[in-house]
């Protein structure tokens, strides 16, 4: 019998061995698992910043855009006003000419 028990007591020492390993792998992969966490909560934090910039500029790139369409509207119009205006002085300055040329005749007969 005395085999037998140090063939339990071997067979108990390797089980406690192997225990052993496999709570220092278990420790290891918490050390791992933990920094991965909180790698994990950094890259949210990150991203909820980033999309947070990205919302603030999309928001002011619409506004901005806005603006220039608003702006380009208003050139179009200041350039539309402006050919009429040029057409209408062109118009009332061959109008007094004619008007001028037709009192000249009379006054001149």
């Amino acid at each position: 019998m005395s085999g037998t028990g140090a063939a339990l007591r071997g067979h108990h020492a390797a089980l406690q061995e192997g225990l052993s390993e496999l709570r220092a792998r278990r420790e290891e992969l918490n050390a791992r698992i933990q920094a991965e966490e909180a790698e994990r909560g950094r890259l949210q934090a990150r991203i909820a910043t980033l999309s947070r910039r990205l919302s603030d500029t999309s928001e002011s790139l619409a506004g901005l855009r806005s603006t220039r369409a608003h702006i380009d509207r208003t050139i179009a119009e200041m350039d539309l006003a402006s050919g009429e205006i040029l057409d209408n002085s062109q118009t009332l300055l061959d109008v007094l000419k004619k008007e001028m040329r037709d009192l000249g005749k009379i006054i001149d007969p």
